[in-house]
């Protein structure tokens, strides 16, 4: 960003004029009233709704086959209510909060402040190329930033709609969208925003944070990571594998928080196998001109994932592939039949990479100690997902697990709840969002202190004499 303007892309160097005009007009309205946040709110909402079709349309285009029904509900829905309760919320969430007074205080008395950072970047992912845009834009509008978007370049239709939607709705001092390749993207990135708010991969997202801490610039970096579903010998597998099946083949797998592996009890492996087939094959009795069965997102993910396959294959797991009715997927429509890979083990790719596709591996264990131990000893996933009716060893997954999100006897959901935070922990993210969380990631929490006229604190000046330490021998005491 200190390169001369007239030597950058012109995408660079619209970034670069954006982030001034929003400076200079975050300066002139530094505290932006309720009534000017819930119309910026409001026109979102109107972005949202009214354009359910194009959206839908353009992100169908980008994957070359995007279920219609998924988009809708996992696009339109969630963002819309997202806005929405923002809209019902934001009041609330923007008064002072008055904090108690410890005695040694009074009469002074304390409050907590949300204050807009300034100008926020915000930069999205191809997997919910709207939602995951949309979504944090909510939280930072409402609590009165500016907003930058960098969208992914993977889904280049979805983007493009974006920005001619955003440009309609709003002054580009208030919100505007940068599109661009990756040079715009490290560009973005290295960009001194207030806050800088990533959601992607791991690898990616370490790139992201060191740019950032170049210009100390605070992120929330939401990223993936290996989510296991875990069964109890308790789990009914006519009650739950239709939830782990609708939660793994949602978008194909392409989703953050998609169980990436099971882990199941030993006896009770074959038994499970035969109901993830079942299942399957009674949500898509086909694949290859199945409207809901969504393909891969580009040529790239879909000969990595089939790498990941043959790997695995190679080094001894066993591919059991689910096609109901044993089409023959062509390369080019980049669909892939959902695929089961049991007797994994540690050295296989599959097993350390994120699979971003629909490809389960299973492990068995012994006992439920060995199954948390095992989770626990690798890299912190965003999302876990208990199945089984012991409370008693729910519990205790809940309190020794560690994971950004749990869902108990179904997937996704924790996401879904607008009053819960979402993030991840350790490599699968740093900070979160949701509901008023995502108020408060974009807001300045200013603690402030009002001192009364009367006070008793000038005791505690130089020079120092009885009257000091006879209040200090209070102060102990109370």
């Amino acid at each position: 960003m200190n390169a001369p303007e007239s030597h950058v892309a012109p995408a660079i160097r619209t970034l670069i004029r954006l982030v001034r005009k929003q400076r200079e007009a975050f300066a002139r309205e530094l505290y932006p009233t309720l009534e000017v946040r819930r119309d910026r709110l409001d026109r979102l909402h109107k972005l949202v709704v009214e354009n359910e079709e194009a959206v839908v349309a353009a992100i169908c285009a980008d994957f070359g086959a995007r279920s219609a029904h998924e988009t809708l509900l996992g696009e339109i829905v969630v963002t819309a209510n997202g806005v929405r309760d923002a809209l019902r919320d934001v009041a609330r969430w923007m008064k002072p909060r008055r904090v108690p007074t410890p005695l040694t205080m009074l009469p002074g008395w304390g409050e907590v402040i949300p204050q807009p950072l300034g100008v926020v970047g915000i930069i999205s992912p191809w997997n919910y190329p709207f939602q995951l845009a949309m979504v944090p834009v909510t939280g930072a509008l409402a609590a009165g930033n500016r907003v930058l978007l960098k969208p992914s370049e993977h889904t280049p239709r979805t983007s493009a709609l974006m920005a001619r939607l955003v440009a309609k709705h709003f002054a580009e001092d208030e919100f505007a969208v940068i599109a661009g390749d990756a040079e715009v993207g490290q560009a973005f990135a290295s960009t001194r925003f207030d806050h800088l708010f990533f959601t992607g991969s791991t690898p990616v997202g370490r790139l992201v944070a060191r740019a950032a801490a170049e210009n100390l610039v605070p992120v929330t970096l939401e990223l993936g990571g290996k989510s296991p579903a875990l069964f109890d010998d308790s789990a009914d597998w006519d009650m739950v594998v239709p939830r782990l099946v609708a939660g793994k083949l949602f978008n194909a797998g392409q989703t953050c928080i998609a169980p990436d592996y099971a882990v199941v009890p030993a006896q009770r492996l074959d038994a499970f196998v035969a109901k993830l087939a079942e299942t399957v094959a009674r949500f898509y009795p086909t694949l290859a001109a199945n409207p809901d069965y969504t393909a891969i997102i580009n040529e790239r993910h879909y000969k990595r994932i089939n790498g990941l396959v043959a790997d695995a294959r190679g080094k001894g797991a066993k591919v059991i592939e689910l096609n109901p009715a044993s089409e023959k997927l062509s390369p080019s429509k980049r669909k892939i039949a959902p695929t089961l890979l049991v007797g994994v083990t540690d050295d296989m790719a599959v097993m350390h990479e994120e699979i971003f596709g629909p490809v389960l591996p299973i492990e068995t264990y012994r006992s439920l100690d060995e199954a948390i131990a095992r989770i626990d000893a690798r890299p912190r996933p965003l999302a876990l997902y208990f199945f089984g009716e012991d409370a008693k060893r729910e519990k205790q997954v809940i309190r020794e697990a560690i994971a950004g999100g749990i869902t108990i006897n179904d997937t996704l959901w924790h996401f879904a709840h607008e009053d819960l935070p979402f993030g991840g922990v350790g490599d699968s993210g740093i900070g979160a969002y949701h509901g008023e969380r995502s108020f408060l990631t974009f807001s300045n929490e200013k603690a402030v202190f009002h001192q009364s006229r009367f006070t008793p604190a000038g005791l505690l000046w130089p020079p120092y004499g009885n009257a000091f330490h006879a209040l200090v021998a209070v102060l102990r005491r109370l």
